[in-house]
């Protein structure tokens, strides 16, 4: 682990995993191009299940921010709408009590399977580049 570089976990849900592996993936790829280190790994069944391994990462020293991947995808009910609120709030919740971000990279709700697709690459990039940015910004302000 470098004393420079950024230390994040990534919480991924299996729930629609060809979507999130290959979320996962461009995340990992990413982190690394931006020369952060992707301390660990948390898979869990679905987004709705992503708060208590949120919470487990931010509790460790070495996890600066945690990127959360996930695809909540309308069926034939508003149950995908009672998972992304519910999953987004207790993120947020989760970044204000441990003091470290937590970035929504959770696409979703009302969105179809090809919608989810298509949004792999961009929702895995930029809740990466918003845990790094958070966390650059948090230490400049504590370093004034």
């Amino acid at each position: 682990m470098s004393e420079n570089k950024i230390n994040i976990g990534i919480v991924v849900g299996e729930f629609h995993y060809d979507i999130t592996e290959n979320m996962l993936n461009k995340a990992i790829e990413h982190a690394e191009f931006l020369g952060c280190n992707v301390s660990e790994v948390f898979k869990v069944p679905g987004s709705f299940d992503m708060p208590l391994a949120i919470k487990t990462l931010l509790t460790k020293d070495n996890i600066e921010g945690v990127v959360c991947l996930g695809a909540v995808i309308k069926g034939d009910t508003d149950h995908d709408q009672v998972v992304a609120q519910h999953a987004a709030r207790k993120m947020v919740d989760l970044s204000l009590e441990y003091g470290k971000p937590v970035a929504l990279g959770v696409s979703g709700p009302g969105m179809t399977r090809v919608e989810a697709v298509e949004r792999i690459e961009d929702f895995a990039r930029r809740s990466v580049e918003c845990v790094v940015k958070m966390v650059k910004r948090i230490k400049t302000s504590k370093n004034k």
